[in-house]
Parts: structure tokens; sequence; C-alpha cells
């Protein structure tokens, strides 16, 4: 009895020193900004629809071994936003909304996990698909009271002498928070020791000769975001490309291991709008940026962590609306974005004083399938013409505005329609409540299997890493 006793304590002391061993050298931290459960579940059916499944076809951070929900709160809201979101992930503390990595009095500035791998030695990197002073990853290397002084952010990059940042670009590089003229940003990042990259094709030429990297959009191009996933042309920069630039740029001459946030920013922008197949394919764009991640972890599975998760879920987002039969295949025959039906439209009443309906119809028909693939009522066509009418013949202006977007009223009406046909329905366009999901893979993954804050995130992460947060 005694002897099996031993053996037992001496299992069990094996299991749990292996466990607490298991400190990640690198750490992935990945963000779907506006990412329920519900945007991810829309995605996997989807994926199967076009099959004509019955099932979900999974991504690959939903096959994950772990996996678990989290709260999204502020401090001072039900309902987050994603500065105090960002900043509950980056600091392991609530603040309130529109604060950046400081307390809600916005008089105590809160470390980062991403400062925390700097001092134990790691290389860091914080990376987006929008700018790089957005309230995400801001939340990473910023302390500001307000997530809207981009000026003041842009500076904070500096202080953090990160290795490598990466977005579209910056929202206000020559006005501070008071709307006034100052110095650029640029050259205040060159001579703070970063090569400023723009493009993927400039990335490659400058990254042998270069400590820190900043790369952004080629010039351009706009500096607020990259471009949706879906309007995407092959020379555009993607979430992909980034990651595989920062982990490039991470492991030069570096043994000692890297934290790496990656942020699929526009999940949440494309939710704003309620435009669900877009928002579909910016969750599979993200989800190609994990993949990135997943190939790395496979080289060194003992030594890499995955974890991914979401600051706040946007829109409210229900798969099905009311009937038993799901029609997501029907989702796929938008072929690009609200903003840019919006512009087609524009375009068409900019070309020609007298557009036609049926004119009209054949932009619809063309690039949101409605008409042809996608049948539409007569009420609904109704709705349609009469909002033509006064945008095409009485010339009124008549737009749609969501958070990112001021869109045109007649694109958000069809994408509406779309969407009702796909099984999708809203419940705002704002951001939810709801529950974020957590995923996470390799070493310290373990410690991530009940529900828990927000806060505990980066928490978590610290202690499977040995990290002071």
């Amino acid at each position: 009895m005694k002897k099996s006793v031993l053996i037992l304590c001496l299992l069990l002391s094996v299991v749990f020193g292996a466990f607490a061993q298991q400190k990640p050298k690198y750490v992935f931290f990945m963000i779907g900004d506006g990412m329920g459960l519900n945007q991810i579940n829309l995605t996997e059916v989807f994926l199967a629809a076009q099959e004509d499944r019955n099932t979900v076809f999974p991504l690959i951070f939903s096959t994950f071994p772990y996996a678990t929900f989290a709260t999204s709160y502020s401090l001072s809201h039900g309902v987050t936003d994603s500065a105090a979101g960002g900043t509950a992930l980056a600091v392991g503390k609530k603040t309130k909304n529109g604060v950046i990595g400081m307390d809600s009095a916005a008089t105590t500035a809160y470390k980062s996990i991403a400062y925390a791998a700097k001092e134990a030695g790691l290389k860091v990197g914080v990376t987006t698909s929008v700018s790089i002073d957005h309230a995400t990853p801001a939340s990473f290397y910023a302390h500001q009271s307000n997530r809207n002084r981009y000026y003041e952010i842009g500076q904070d990059i500096i202080k953090s002498n990160f290795d490598f940042f990466a977005g579209s670009g910056f929202l206000s590089p020559n006005k501070d928070s008071e709307n006034k003229e100052a110095p650029s940003l640029f050259p205040q990042f060159e001579k703070a020791g970063y090569t400023l990259a723009y493009g993927l094709a400039d990335y490659h030429k400058t990254k042998q000769a270069a400590d820190k990297i900043i790369l952004m959009n080629v010039k351009e191009e706009d500096p607020s975001a990259l471009k949706f996933a879906i309007d995407q042309k092959q020379d555009d920069l993607n979430l992909a490309q980034i990651t595989d630039a920062a982990i490039e740029s991470l492991t030069k001459n570096n043994n000692r291991g890297f934290f790496l946030m990656v942020e699929g920013g526009k999940i949440d922008w494309s939710s704003h709008a309620n435009d669900a197949t877009t928002t579909i394919r910016e969750v599979l764009d993200f989800n190609e940026a994990v993949k990135r991640a997943y190939a790395f972890y496979e080289k060194y599975p003992e030594e890499t962590l995955i974890i991914v998760t979401a600051d706040h879920e946007t829109g409210g987002i229900a798969v099905g609306n009311g009937s038993s039969r799901l029609n997501t295949k029907l989702l796929v025959n938008q072929r690009v974005s609200q903003g840019t039906l919006s512009q087609l439209l524009s375009a068409l009443r900019t070309a020609k004083r007298d557009v036609s309906w049926e004119e009209v119809k054949g932009i619809l028909t063309e690039n949101i399938g409605l008409f042809a693939d996608v049948a539409v009522s007569k009420e609904e066509e109704e709705t349609l013409v009469a909002i033509y009418e006064k945008s095409f013949l009485q010339h009124r202006e008549e737009t749609a505005k969501s958070l990112y977007a001021n869109d045109d009223k007649l694109a958000s009406e069809a994408i509406k329609i779309l969407n009702k046909k796909g099984s999708v329905s809203w419940a705002s366009g704002g951001h939810s409540a709801a529950y974020i999901p957590v995923f996470a893979i390799g070493a310290g993954a373990g410690r991530f299997t009940h529900k828990m804050e927000n806060t505990d995130i980066p928490k978590k992460v610290a202690e499977a890493a040995g990290w002071d947060l």
C-alpha cells in the first residue's frame, strides 16, 4: 500500500513538475477585435454550407486543445469599448471606456504584458490590420487618458522601445490631440532607431539592415486600415503577411524569444456596419494569420504559446433569424464589402445624370447577387426602389452611418436583405456585452480551461512565461 502511494506521489510530482516547467519562449497573443463566438460560428457554418454540409468546418484556432470564454465588461460600463477591452487584455486590469493603459482616473500608468516580456529580455512586436495607434494595439504600448490622442499614442512607440510594429499607418502623425500642428512622428521614429518600411516590398529591401522596424501600408493607401479582405487584390498588404514579417524580424539574431500581439482589427469594423459576408472574410483573414503562428508552433511545440481571443463582440450577431433552416450559402454571392458597394453606386451616380433602376439593379446583381442567385421579394424591391428614387432621381443624400463608415443607404439596405436571406440577424450597430472566446495551445495552455475575467488572460500568460506583470 505504501509503495503504491509512493509511486503515485512520484508520478504526480513528475506531472506537476512538467506543468510548472512549461515556460513558453515564444508567445503569440492574437486578438480578433469584435470577434464573438457567433462571428466564429457563422464563419464555420458558412464554410460547411459551401459544400452543402449541415455541420461546421472548424477554423484553425477553434481546434486548439484548450478553449473557454471570458467577460468583456469594463470598469465603467457593461459594454466595453476597444480601449478598455484592449487594456484589460494587455495589462490585466479593468479601466473605464476610452482610457489606454491607465487607471480610470488616468493618473497611473499600468505595465502591459508586452512590457513584461521586454523586461524579461524578449523581443516584442505589436501588429494590426488597422492603424498602429488604434485602441487595441495602443493598449500594449501606450498610456493615454483618451484613445483619440493619436499623436501622443504614436510618441509612446518611441518610449516603448519595442522591436516591431506593423499596421496600415498612423491617423494623426502631424497634429496633436488639440488639433495643433506638431512635428511629424516619422522623423522622430527614425531618430529613435526605427526603420520605416512602406509596404512588403520595402520591408524586404530594408529588413536585413534594420534593427527595429515599423511596417506600414504603401504611402498611396489609406493609413487608417488595410483594405477589407473581401476587397483586397494580390498586391495589397494583408495580416498574414504582416505576421510573417513580424516572426521573421523578431527571430533575427535572437535566441531569447519574443512576444507578438496580432490584431484582426476589421472584424469589428464590418460588424459595426452589420455586413455579414465581409465579417466572415475578415474572420478568415484573421485565421490565416493564426495559421502562420500555428506553423511556427509546429516547429517549436514545447516552447510556443498561442492565445486567441477578442476584446469584445460587435453587433450582437445571430446565426439564424427565425427559420430552422440556415441559408448561409447565399452569402457567397457577395463579392465586395458594403463600403466598396457604396463607392460603386456613388461612381454610377457621379458618371451619369439620369441613372435607371435597371442600371442600379445591375450593380446589385453583379456584386451581391440580388435579383439573380438571391431572390428579392416585391416588398424588398419596393424598399430599394424608394431609396433609389430619393438618391438618384431626387438627388438627396441617403446614407447609413456606422462607427467607421458612412455608407450609401442603398448599399446598406441591399446588404441587409442579403443578410436576412442568408439567415443572419444583428442586434445593433455597436458593441455587445457578450462573452469573448479564448483558445489556447502550447506551453502553458492548460491554464485556460475555466470561465475567466478578461483581465485573467494576460495574468495567466505572464504566469506561464514567468514574467512580472
